[in-house]
């Protein structure tokens, strides 16, 4: 990466163990020295190492103990519970009441706590949430059990996003952020052979059959959500496995892209909040999360039937282990699109490439019944719709200032994303099958509008930063008026601040 061409005061830690939010010297960080190239290097690729590893488990156990039901109801989780209609529907969608209600305040939350205790501490509460649902007999249990897991599991996605955007540059947030992300698809992949393996034993404690998924799965979540109140670390001040010139720099390089910043980490503050909250490029993106997530999650909570629909006659094991390498190809694609988002620091137009990948795979799934050719639509789907989670988090949080603004405006993004995952929930259903038009032609329809909405909001902000640059040097002599706290306050309104894409 070349050295970056913006410098500013540096700042200097007092105590490197100082719990206190840092500032830099003035608010306009003005040219004193560059940073050093070589050494943020050296430094990300120890952050790599030191944070990303923790944050994968979180969410590859999050995704597992959300999207199991669809390995439970192959193994007679309907069956047993007495589940007729659209009962099964109504047991996905409960989940996702919870979740969007508790999106943005558990992210505050997070900020608040600190990201160290706050994740872990969510884990173990949505790994008790699954051992529970091991036992639940009829709908009105599961129903609940499903919302407490919601409202658990809201504050893992934004958090963790949040949470990163503490130590990464905004151009690299996004493959960050897709190294955790892609252990979604992963855990579809792996949830699907911990499932197949899992129903090969007789019981496991007084748990049989579907139960032992969500049993033994929720207790795996609760030792590795334990292990990590000692791996996750909190901000960079409190790391201990960095100097304290490497902490230093950590809080120099991310502030240095803060306009009109002078501390990394600010106290909560209503009116950032409301300017991470209402910032055009965070709605636009969050509708586009709403959007994939009617095809990301209704693929998470379906893909097991759909199997079953395209290969009836094969067994339960053969139908749960067909779920795997739709997943595993997603995986290594949404890897690859993230890394090249990286290095060119775009993003909205990988969102507009993933619908362009996602679009064929719906007209397949519409155009024939032929089992072979639906089954690769599957591929193709997953390699398109899996990257958006990483990319939308990360467009919002480059088109913020504030860290208080960033954690309302990724909050936002990831509740209002989940609007789509509820309505995921009724996309396929069952009088459609087994060549579910409906829910194909709902997901082709989705993807067309992300692909017109990406482009649309790429032109929006190329025209609105020139507008920003025509104006900057009367809006520049106005700010003279302002002290700090209002230049702060400013966010995204600020006249030096230019949308990034």
């Amino acid at each position: 990466m070349p050295q970056t061409k913006q410098a500013f005061d540096v700042v200097h830690l007092e105590d490197p163990s100082d719990s206190g939010v840092q500032a830099v010297k003035g608010a306009k960080n003005t040219l004193t020295e560059p940073l050093d190239a070589a050494a943020e290097a050296r430094l990300r690729r120890k952050i790599d190492l030191y944070t990303v590893p923790t944050v994968a488990i979180l969410y590859l156990c999050c995704f597992i103990d959300r999207t199991n039901i669809g390995n439970a109801r192959l193994a007679g989780f309907e069956k047993d519970l007495k589940l007729k209609g659209y009962d099964y529907n109504i047991v996905l969608s409960i989940f996702y009441v919870s979740y969007i209600l508790f999106e943005i305040p558990s992210n505050m939350a997070c900020k608040l706590i600190g990201p160290g205790w706050y994740l872990p501490t969510l884990a173990v509460g949505f790994g008790i949430a699954t051992v529970g649902f091991a036992f639940v007999r009829d709908i009105g249990a599961a129903c609940g059990v499903r919302f407490l897991l919601g409202a658990l599991e809201a504050g893992i996605l934004p958090g963790v996003a949040y949470y990163m955007s503490r130590w990464y540059r905004r151009s690299e947030l996004v493959f960050r952020l897709c190294l955790y992300i892609v252990m979604g698809p992963l855990a579809g992949a792996f949830g699907g052979l911990l499932a197949s393996a899992i129903l090969s034993l007789d019981h496991f404690g007084s748990t049989k059959r579907w139960e032992m998924i969500f049993a033994i799965e929720g207790i795996i979540t609760i030792g590795l959500a334990l292990i990590s109140f000692f791996t996750l670390t909190d901000r960079p001040e409190t790391a201990n496995w960095l100097t304290a010139e490497e902490k230093q720099l950590a809080v120099n390089r991310v502030l240095s892209e803060r306009v009109g910043s002078t501390e990394l980490l600010d106290k909560v503050d209503s009116r950032k909040t409301l300017r991470g909250i209402f910032n055009p490029v965070v709605l636009s993106t969050a509708m586009v999360l709403l959007l994939i997530n009617i095809t990301v999650q209704g693929l998470a909570f379906f893909l097991p039937t759909i199997v079953r629909a395209i290969y009836p006659h094969k067994t339960l094991v053969q139908q749960q282990l067909l779920t795997v390498p739709p997943y595993i190809f997603g995986s290594v694609f949404v890897l690859c699109l993230c890394y090249t988002s990286w290095r060119m620091d775009r993003r909205n137009i990988f969102m507009t490439i993933g619908a362009t990948v996602v679009i064929p795979g719906y007209i397949i799934f519409l155009a024939t019944s032929n089992s072979t050719a639906r089954y690769a639509a599957t591929f193709i789907v997953a390699a398109g719709s899996f990257s958006f989670g990483a990319l939308t988090q990360a467009q919002s949080s480059a088109n913020v200032v504030s860290d208080t603004a960033r954690s309302a405006a990724i909050g936002t993004t990831v509740m209002l994303g989940n609007v789509g995952g509820l309505v995921s929930t009724w996309s396929f259903l069952p009088f459609d099958g087994p060549n579910y038009r409906i829910g194909n032609g709902l997901n082709l329809a989705a993807n067309a509008t992300i692909f017109i909405l990406t482009i649309f909001l790429g032109i929006w902000m190329r025209a609105d930063n020139r507008k920003r640059e025509s104006k900057e040097q009367i809006a520049q002599s106005s700010l003279e008026q302002y002290d700090n706290k209002q230049i702060q306050d400013l966010d995204w309104k600020h006249p030096s601040f230019r949308w990034r894409s």
